[in-house]
């Protein structure tokens, strides 16, 4: 929901609450499962961002707003636009400003005034900005791989390699903007934790795990595997619960530069049946 507001001076209001869960992948900050990109309709997930253009004035570098010229009637807009290229900051100064020009707009004819440094993005919360692209991540749920495949058992004592597929695994990105200023959220994947619900201890590897290629001995011990010692037939539905939890980590870049934001998890779980292999010993008679 965008709504422009033109009263007296701007202020720019983000309000986001993302409190929706996603029914496969879930995105976990740490207060409830967010993933309102996928569901947005749902209660919670509403999105409401005011910036009537900064209309007015400003002092100087510091980038606060002046009067404004034309106010409500909107005739003359002005606000603070980045400048892009290679510019370097001035002597002593770096994130999270940068070089911003005046940009005015009167009567559908538009100038721009000479680049300035500002200490701080003028008129724009960018650290909501930063929020607001962290809450439209869409990110997938991992895509669990064993070998030997839990189809239709694995035995006892037989080490399983684990691994997430590649197509779930990899950097995500998305955006949010206000006229002038456009804030980027990346998450990376960089772990998993696997729990086998055996009885056993949770295992982390760093990166997806290594998938089992043809040749490799099949008694090998993988660096990201396990080996399940007990059968599964007096566990509920006779089957192991195997569930991969990835943990991203979350960037954010923006006007000035960057910063780091909580991480996210995502997790999917399938079942795994293990079984005890009887060796039959004959009458050698």
């Amino acid at each position: 929901m965008l709504r422009h507001t033109l009263r007296g001076l701007p202020v720019l209001l983000i309000a986001v609450a993302a409190t929706a869960m996603a029914s496969v992948a879930r995105a976990d900050d740490g207060i409830g499962h967010v993933d309102c990109a996928q569901k947005p309709s749902m209660p919670g997930c509403d999105l409401t961002v005011e910036v009537p253009g900064s209309v007015g004035g400003a002092s100087g570098a510091s980038g606060e707003a002046g009067s404004g010229s034309e106010g409500a009637h909107g005739a003359s807009s002005c606000y603070w636009a980045p400048v892009g290229g290679d510019r370097p900051p001035p002597a002593g100064k770096g994130p999270p400003g940068g070089w911003y020009a005046r940009t005015c707009n009167s009567d559908g004819i538009g100038s721009q005034g000479t680049p300035q440094w500002l200490d701080q993005p003028p008129g724009v919360d960018v650290g909501a900005l930063a929020l607001t692209a962290r809450s439209r991540l869409r990110l997938p749920a991992p895509g669990i791989r064993t070998n030997p495949a839990g189809t239709p058992f694995v035995l006892v004592r037989v080490p399983v390699w684990l691994w997430v597929d590649p197509v779930t695994w990899g950097a995500r990105s998305a955006s949010a903007s206000v006229p002038g200023v456009v804030v980027t959220a990346t998450a990376t994947p960089v772990s998993v934790r696997w729990s086998f619900s055996d009885g056993t201890s949770d295992v982390t590897c760093a990166g997806p795990g290594r998938p089992w290629t043809p040749g490799t001995d099949p008694r090998a011990v993988s660096t990201c595997g396990h080996t399940y010692t007990r059968s599964s037939a007096a566990a509920p539905g006779a089957s192991f619960a195997l569930r991969a939890t990835v943990t991203w980590s979350v960037t954010w870049s923006g006007p000035g530069g960057g910063g780091t934001l909580a991480p996210l998890t995502t997790t999917a779980t399938t079942m795994v049946r293990v079984a005890q292999s009887q060796a039959i010993v004959g009458d050698a008679r």
